[in-house]
């Protein structure tokens, strides 16, 4: 039996052009593939579909990319906001973290200010309190209130510097009518036996630094100079402070020759009653004297029994001439000046006051301070 053979057609597509391109795709692969007409009709679906297929893609991708250029600035923007958003909560956080830092320092530093002066200036027990604490310039700023009396006195910002009561150089003294200079290092007034007064205040640990450094000085320089312990305005360490300012005012005034070695013995241990023992303080001539001055200043009328501070105005007028702000206080010559607390320092000063110094002024005394309050 002969098979059927399918004879495929030959067509020269180079003969008429014009013609070939009007041909569909299909047409033409069944033309050179000898397709049947149902073939033809299922390839052309095919490439139909696959044509609407690409299309359809095409304009997806066209569309994508018209959104991307649509939308790219507006991203752009959107990320810069949230950037810049998130700088800002960052930084908020930030200097929240560091406010609260420096508010815990300040806190550390009052409470360690606060510490050292209930500790080293005042009698255990005493009521204190520290308030108005803030920042002025390099220093803060604060006030010590003890029972009614209210002193402004600062701190360094590292905590290492404590200035009790000091001079406004640019305002005006509030205890005095003039303005105050500040403490010299040396007398301007020279005299051929200078007049040289401490002020303290009688449990002051400063004072009484001040007192041991001193009195080695008053004993090398003997009758060549005119000393005189005097009492600051206020007491700061209660009823105690108060009873053996008047007592010490009382042993100078009545028994000068004797207060020296009384005020040596005092400030090693603060005990009143053995130092007078000691020293023979007449008790009738102290009593006396100690009844007679109270009424005069009329001291225990403006006591204040509720507090450790109480005005004591015995040399009230001497503080405010000289703008004594609190203990110690050295006045030569009727000058404040600054000192060390140290016997070779406090002579140096001392001996500024000579009209023509004398030898002693050359010796070498002690130049450690002694420590502040009652010991060696």
């Amino acid at each position: 039996m002969k098979k059927n053979k399918k004879k495929h057609k030959a067509v020269n597509h180079h003969k008429n052009p014009e013609k070939v391109s009007e041909i569909k795709p299909a047409e033409l692969i069944a033309e050179t593939e000898g397709l049947s007409n149902e073939d033809v009709i299922i390839l052309e679906s095919a490439i139909k579909n696959d044509s609407e297929s690409n299309q359809k893609e095409e304009k997806i991708e066209k569309h994508r990319k018209n959104n991307l250029i649509e939308h790219e600035p507006k991203n752009k923007r959107n990320k810069i906001f949230v950037s810049i958003f998130l700088l800002l909560v960052i930084g908020s956080y930030a200097f929240s973290f560091q406010e609260k830092v420096a508010a815990k320092n300040v806190v550390a530093l009052k409470d360690k200010t606060e510490k050292y002066i209930k500790e080293n200036l005042v009698q255990p027990g005493t009521d204190l309190k520290i308030t108005d604490f803030a920042k002025e310039d390099s220093l803060y700023k604060f006030t010590v209130k003890v029972g009614s009396q209210e002193i402004v006195s600062y701190v360094t910002s590292d905590g290492k510097r404590l200035l009790i009561n000091p001079i406004d150089l640019d305002g005006e003294n509030k205890g005095s009518d003039s303005k105050v200079p500040a403490p010299a290092a040396e007398a301007t007034a020279k005299k051929d036996v200078p007049e040289v007064e401490l002020f303290v205040m009688s449990l002051c640990p400063y004072g009484i630094q001040a007192e041991k450094g001193i009195l080695p000085v008053v004993e090398k320089l003997g009758s060549k100079i005119n000393f005189a312990v005097k009492f600051v305005d206020y007491t700061l360490h209660g009823k105690k402070e108060f009873d053996e300012n008047l007592n010490q005012y009382c042993i100078q005034k009545e028994e000068p020759e004797k207060f020296n070695d009384y005020l040596a013995c005092f400030a090693k241990d603060g005990d009143s009653v053995k130092c007078a023992t000691q020293t023979k303080i007449s008790k009738e001539k102290n009593s006396s004297c100690v009844s007679a001055t109270d009424k005069e200043f009329k001291l225990t009328e403006n006591f204040s029994a509720n507090g450790q501070t109480s005005p004591f105005n015995i040399h009230k007028d001497l503080n405010d001439k000289y703008g004594v702000q609190g203990s110690p206080g050295l006045v030569v010559n009727g000058q404040l000046l600054e000192s060390g607390r140290d016997s070779a320092s406090l002579l140096k000063t001392i001996c500024s006051g000579f009209s023509n110094q004398p030898e002693e002024c050359s010796e070498s005394l002690p130049s450690v301070s002694p420590t502040p309050g009652f010991g060696g």
